[in-house]
């Protein structure tokens, strides 16, 4: 299979469906059941990737509410689902993949193929499938998380990079407050990403020229150091996704990202629409 790029449409997993591990993605905000939506109806033969357990570390407030796994538990975790090495994943969510994107993300940055299924499950032409599917166990060799696609807090108040908060704009503004949250407002400088602008009204990506020129608008060039954050290191995995669907490569999560910068009291905090 050649390289594979970061969102394919549901035509191309169909045509390679028997090559593929589906991932079912799904995790809700408002603390709706991503299990319990995954067994009433989930693509045929798609294993359910829980954000909190596999995607994450325990949390705390260094390092956020999905602080990233340590490489040897994440790689245990897949394995377990049946996700090994030499396995191609399409993983996704209930809608444009802004959970799903954090699989995909870890994936493709350790040097595995992975994709977004454009559109996510509202976007799934075909049948479905309940219940629980389970594969046999494979081994997934860990891989460290490679360095030079994260940043610290320390580097992010360095303010050498151009910083982009994925979040909701009423978040980024400070005007609606979470209440995991310790303070409210974005990290100063930041500009204002929200993953939703990655995509089109239909829940599709939009055209990589359109991303780029979305993100260029936002003053990034070719060879910008860029950092993503988010509210906790999830979301921001789609804008990543979205730069490199751009051809804009090479930047960087944040992993830690608003609720482990907002627990920090130390910590400078903007207001508003502006940058700050």
């Amino acid at each position: 299979m050649p390289e594979l790029p970061p969102v394919v449409d549901a035509e191309w997993v169909g045509a390679h469906r028997d090559t593929l591990v589906l991932a079912d993605v799904r995790w809700f905000l408002d603390g709706r059941s991503g299990y319990a939506a995954y067994l009433s109806g989930h693509l045929p033969g798609a294993v359910w990737v829980d954000v909190d357990t596999v995607l994450s570390g325990p949390p705390d407030a260094t390092g956020g509410r999905h602080p990233l796994p340590q490489p040897a538990s994440f790689a245990e975790a897949l394995g377990a689902l049946g996700i090994g090495d030499g396995a191609t994943v399409v993983a996704y969510d209930a809608d444009g993949g802004p959970y799903a994107a954090r699989l995909v993300w870890l994936l493709r940055r350790t040097g595995r193929p992975a994709a977004l299924l454009d559109g996510g499950l509202t976007g799934w032409p075909g049948e479905t499938e309940t219940g629980a599917v389970v594969l046999p166990g494979a081994r997934l060799t860990p891989v460290q998380w490679p360095q030079e696609a994260l940043r610290s807090a320390d580097q992010v108040a360095a303010g050498d990079a151009i910083v982009l908060d994925a979040r909701a704009a009423d978040r980024y503004s400070g005007v609606h407050v979470l209440p995991t949250d310790v303070r409210s407002g974005h990290i100063p400088g930041a500009h204002s990403a929200p993953w939703s602008a990655n995509l089109a009204p239909d829940g599709t990506f939009l055209a990589p020229e359109q991303l780029s020129a979305h993100y260029r608008g936002l003053g990034i060039e070719d060879g910008a150091d860029v950092v993503v954050y988010c509210g906790s290191g999830v979301t921001a995995c789609h804008d990543l996704l979205a730069l490199e669907h751009a051809g804009i490569t090479g930047a960087a999560l944040y992993p830690g990202s608003w609720s482990a910068w907002s627990a920090d009291l130390s910590r400078p905090v903007a207001t508003g629409v502006e940058p700050g």
